[in-house]
């Protein structure tokens, strides 16, 4: 039975990537050895390397004098390296508080300096993105998060600011086309649009480096990955490779534009059956709602079980919503296809009429 992965993440990644780094594993470039027994340093891995981060900047039209590193530690590890980065000695940053990992983020800049938290939806549980918000100039950075994974809230535009800007875009990097020069750092975990769990993407503006006085620990300083290409280390080399095979996916399909546009119209047609059908409702603000998760509830739990049979018997997997929110969550990432999401959609109508 063909599966339909609606996870949150780790996610689906397209079938020929898989198939791909499946071979690698065994044979890499014909050379019957594995890409995960050779040297990272290796001619061969260096061409993975470069190609991944060549596709990066191809894609998301990344100005010159920024820096493109593949890091370890998750988006997690960027919660600690951008204050250690960017926070001066003594200093204050700005952040906006739209879910359980800009939480996160906001405690560990708290480790290092004062944080003033300029929008905050944990009033209602998250289900919407604060506006209207002013950001101090005497802050030394803004941080947001773009889209929220747990609460399927997603930022549609982002605020000016006379400050750095910081922004964690792990569950939609890729997703959309954005202005990389309106932001100094950009970071996002691999396991949403880009592969598997075990490395991270970030894009640093260098010139806002090697400002804030501090002594920085040397695998938390972004300087020292920039010397080294990524390699200070040895690297988390299948999740890049996975990462430059999905990349060159996403090429191959069109771009960024293109997954763009795909994104929306499976976010439409989902959202569209959820505000139809009277058996389910939305949990978030509707000019919030992410098109990458769609979290929505059952308003007659007495059709539960029913609803719940009627997704497994359809080959439906990843779609239990968070316990902080309950219901359902369904992931559309780009990987996603449409006709997946047109399944569960029947599903739903299917639950309507019994």
């Amino acid at each position: 039975m063909k599966k339909h992965n609606f996870s949150a993440g780790p996610c689906i990644l397209p079938q020929e990537v898989l198939k791909q780094a499946s071979d690698a594993i065994l044979n890499f470039n014909n050379d019957n050895l594995s890409l995960i027994e050779i040297s990272h340093r290796s001619k061969p891995f260096v061409a993975v390397m470069d190609k991944a981060l060549e596709l990066v900047k191809e894609l998301l039209n990344v100005p010159k004098g920024y820096s493109v590193l593949f890091l370890q530690g998750g988006a997690s590890m960027e919660f600690l390296m951008v204050p250690f980065n960017l926070m001066k000695i003594n200093g204050k940053a700005a952040y906006t508080n739209t879910g359980v990992w800009a939480k996160n983020a906001i405690a560990e800049a708290k480790k290092l300096g004062d944080v003033i938290i300029v929008g905050d939806s944990s009033d209602t549980n998250y289900n919407y993105i604060p506006k209207g918000y002013e950001i101090p100039s005497d802050v030394d950075y803004f941080h947001c998060t773009s889209n929220n994974t747990i609460y399927g809230t997603q930022m549609k535009e982002f605020p000016n600011s006379t400050t750095l800007m910081v922004c964690d875009m792990s569950s939609d990097i890729f997703s959309r086309r954005i202005d990389v020069s309106r932001f100094d750092i950009i970071y996002a975990g691999a396991q949403k649009n880009m592969g598997p769990a075990g490395t991270t993407l970030v894009i640093v503006k260098d010139e806002v480096l090697g400002k804030t006085g501090r002594n920085i620990p040397t695998m938390l300083d972004y300087n020292t990955h920039i010397s080294k290409d990524s390699m200070f280390n040895t690297p988390p080399v299948f999740p890049i490779y996975v990462s430059m095979l999905t990349l060159q996916w996403l090429k191959n399909l069109g771009g960024v534009e293109v997954i763009e546009k795909m994104n929306q119209e499976k976010a439409d047609l989902l959202y569209a059956e959820i505000d139809r059908n009277p058996l389910f409702e939305g949990t978030v603000a509707k000019e919030d709602r992410s098109n990458m998760n769609v979290c929505f509830l059952l308003n007659d739990s007495s059709k539960e079980d029913a609803f719940n049979t009627l997704w497994n018997a359809a080959g439906i997997s990843g779609i239990k919503g968070h316990r902080s929110v309950g219901g359902y969550r369904a992931s559309l990432y780009n990987a996603m296809p449409i006709e997946s999401v047109q399944v569960l959609i029947d599903m739903m109508k299917k639950l309507e009429q019994n």
